[in-house]
């Protein structure tokens, strides 16, 4: 069956057909960069990282753009209350952002250009459009004349007598028409030198919307395959770079647009006001970033996703499972002494790939990697033979890297994984170590009453000790 995605611009599934065969160009846009990413930017991420995975898994060839907004109202203003330099800021939350990406693995987009490394080609689109008689000048600024792009609310399914009812002008805006938005954006006294730029309406910087039109097009083309980003990207910002875009070269700027939902937290709207704004920095204090991950991916990407913490310690358990299964399989084939060559199982890939071409459905997907551990485990236990084994194993490692899960060595994930769960109880790793030497002399010295009272002794703290042939191993109870 072919992909099939949920297009925004004409509101129905389609097939994805790109323009060239079997290479793909995908535009998203990235993170305004003036603070730490939050969970609202781990859904975005996690959706198109998935999607990237599966189309390259798949046998298409991507060419992935994700954008850095590093020049921006907001990063002026927090820089300003931080005594910082604009520029110094964003270099300093785009390090923050990309140790966040890692912790969820998120691989680097192919081309992540920044704004500020794109204002000769943002000026240039700006001045097509005067010439073309799309936009205007006036006192330092310039606005995109919005009533001059008649299919302008395609995207968002609105029109402009309902924009209008909504629309003001900001003190400060010089625009004619209460619609028009910014493209250029004169210099304010007082603004460092370092986010002003010579321009032939006079030193300034660009508008939010211009910079992505220009970006994208300079490296996928003057049309492109995807553009993507989150639900409230779709008006005004999508919206605006579909008009400039489209206005200025008379060609369409994407043919597929994806946009991922939104997330609440404990069933309200994230907000710094009500208290609930999570940061992923937060939440990797606490939680693996893997479990974050498949949290994320267990509900579909144009679905709203509640965030709760119980919800991520149930991803956590799910997770916890599947590195457990894969530690448990090569156990089993390293005492069967297998060394054949192991074969994905087709009719799992099929399942798995089906589930995907379904506009991107990694709910099912999961779902459905989820089972082959299950199967795993179930014919380790049954002491099927190796090669059969073998094969289950390869086909979910092979599946979980897809979704970009279990990417790590088994023992290393459930050993880091599990310094995280005895944090969150405020257990010291250590103290249990030391309990289970002490019930392994005492099981040596046949007194097992004794080992017994240290097992319920750690039970008691809210950890549960697992013998095995090689040895006693230990996790937090939930």
């Amino acid at each position: 069956m072919p992909l099939r995605v949920w297009n925004t611009l004409t509101d129905r599934k389609e097939e994805f057909v790109p323009l060239q065969t079997d290479r793909v160009g995908i535009y998203v846009c990235g993170i305004t960069v003036y603070d730490v990413s939050h969970v609202g930017h781990a859904r975005f991420l996690v959706a198109f990282d998935a999607m990237v995975r599966f189309l390259r898994w798949a046998g298409w060839n991507v060419t992935y753009v994700r954008n850095w907004t590093d020049v921006d109202d907001k990063i002026i203003r927090r820089a300003a209350e931080r005594g910082e330099d604009p520029r110094t800021l964003a270099d300093r939350f785009i390090a923050e952002c990309r140790e966040d990406f890692q912790a969820l693995s998120v691989i680097a987009a192919d081309i992540e250009p920044r704004a500020t490394d794109h204002i000769p080609e943002m000026q240039k689109l700006i001045a097509q459009l005067i010439e073309r008689g799309h936009a205007y000048a006036s006192e330092g600024d310039v606005y995109f004349a919005v009533r001059s792009y008649p299919p302008y609310g395609k995207l968002s399914k609105r029109n402009l007598d309902d924009l209008l009812a909504g629309a003001r002008v900001e003190p400060g805006e010089r625009k004619r028409d209460p619609l028009d938005f910014a493209l250029w954006k004169a210099a304010k006294p007082g603004e460092p030198k370092s986010v002003t730029w010579e321009s032939p309406w006079g030193p300034g910087r660009p508008g939010w919307h211009i910079e992505c039109s220009a970006m994208s097009q300079k490296y996928l083309g003057t049309t492109f395959d995807a553009h993507g980003g989150g639900k409230d990207l779709v008006f005004p910002h999508h919206e605006n770079e579909i008009a400039q875009s489209e206005a200025a070269s008379g060609q369409p700027l994407a043919r597929f647009w994806l946009h991922n939902g939104f997330v609440t937290i404990d069933a309200e709207k994230m907000s710094k006001s009500l208290g609930n704004f999570r940061t992923i920095r937060d939440l990797l204090e606490h939680w693996d970033g893997e479990s974050l991950r498949a949290f994320l991916l267990s509900t579909h990407y144009r679905h709203p996703i509640n965030f709760t913490e119980a919800a991520l310690a149930d991803a956590d358990r799910r997770v916890e499972y599947c590195y457990e299964s894969l530690a448990k399989g090569d156990a089993y084939l390293r005492q069967k002494k297998f060394t054949g060559e192991a074969q994905a199982l087709p009719e799992s890939l099929a399942e798995f790939r089906a589930a995907m071409d379904d506009d991107f459905n990694t709910a099912d997907a999961l779902a459905r990697v989820e089972h082959l551990y299950a199967r795993l485990n179930a014919r380790i236990d049954a002491k099927a033979p190796a090669a059969e084994v073998a094969g289950l194993l390869r086909t979910a490692r092979e599946l979980s890297t897809v979704l970009g899960l279990s990417l790590r060595a088994p023992e290393e994930a459930i050993r880091s994984r599990r310094q995280l769960a005895a944090r969150r109880k405020n257990i010291d790793p250590n103290w249990v170590e030391e309990r289970i030497a002490a019930r392994v002399a005492a099981r040596k010295a046949k007194n097992f009453s004794e080992a017994d009272r240290i097992r319920d002794e750690v039970k008691g703290r809210g950890v549960e000790l697992r013998d095995s042939p090689t040895g006693t191993d230990w996790r937090v109870l939930l």
